[in-house]
């Protein structure tokens, strides 16, 4: 009798550390998004992240069953809060471009991205350097739109940069910048708004080849494969594109 309690106890036991093993195995991820880019990312009404990037991230954390917690950053912030280890990786409609790809590892992309400039309905404009020489530009500071700005009108242009979009549409409709440079797809869900009726998108993408990825930090390959195998998963399995059309009639991937 003796002899089967113990064997029991050890049972109970081994249970206990394999339960605790496992447990301790369970991957636990901080997320960044910014929190004010709709409808990619955005606080709602209770204070909590929402949009496609984190309906991503969240579908990402399931695919890999890993415990993750979802946090925002200002935008000029959140790569050096990265570098910082505030948290594991930024989901957050972050174009990769060369000069970030110096600071950072970014996964395969996630959606394919373009830049339109937005203006008002009743107003033409020539989108050529010659045709926007003299105007008042706005941009979102540390965007690709900011610097493509910079790199090809910085010398016939004001340019105004804002923290944030909705900052930036703010001062369009106050009439305070002739022309807004911004992704396009979150422009396309500002411009079905109330605040954006009266605007529209002027002339084609100024960039074509841009796309969006997870940004790690670097040395951490290992996090970044997880990931890519888990965005491939959440692709193929058609989990992307139920969260893709919750969002845009059209296909992010195109």
């Amino acid at each position: 009798m003796l002899t089967m309690k113990k064997t029991a106890t050890a049972l109970i036991a081994a249970v206990g550390i394999a339960f605790g093993a496992q447990a301790a195995q369970a991957e636990s991820i901080k997320i960044a998004t910014e929190g004010a880019f709709p409808p990619f990312n955005f606080i709602d009404a209770d204070g909590v992240p929402q949009g496609f990037d984190v309906d991503i991230a969240n579908a990402l954390c399931e695919e890999m069953k890993a415990e993750c917690e979802i946090v925002t950053q200002d935008w000029d912030g959140i790569i050096p809060a990265l570098l910082a280890k505030k948290y594991d990786a930024i989901i957050a409609s972050m174009s990769i471009t060369p000069e970030r790809e110096e600071s950072v590892l970014f996964s395969d992309p996630y959606y394919n991205n373009q830049f339109h400039f937005v203006g008002p309905k009743d107003k033409s404009f020539d989108i050529s350097k010659e045709g926007l020489k003299g105007l008042t530009l706005g941009a979102q500071r540390a965007t690709v739109s900011d610097q493509w700005i910079e790199e090809n009108l910085g010398d016939t242009v004001t340019l105004k940069l804002y923290d944030t979009a909705e900052e930036a549409y703010l001062d369009l409709d106050a009439g305070r910048v002739d022309l807004l440079l911004n992704d396009t797809y979150p422009t396309y869900d500002w411009l079905k708004s109330d605040a954006g009726k009266n605007y529209e998108l002027k002339g084609n993408s100024v960039i074509d080849d841009d796309v969006v990825g997870i940004a790690f930090r670097k040395g951490d390959e290992a996090l970044r494969d997880k990931f890519n195998v888990a965005l491939k998963a959440i692709i193929d399995n058609g989990t992307y594109a139920k969260i893709n059309e919750k969002y845009f009639p059209f296909s992010l991937l195109n």
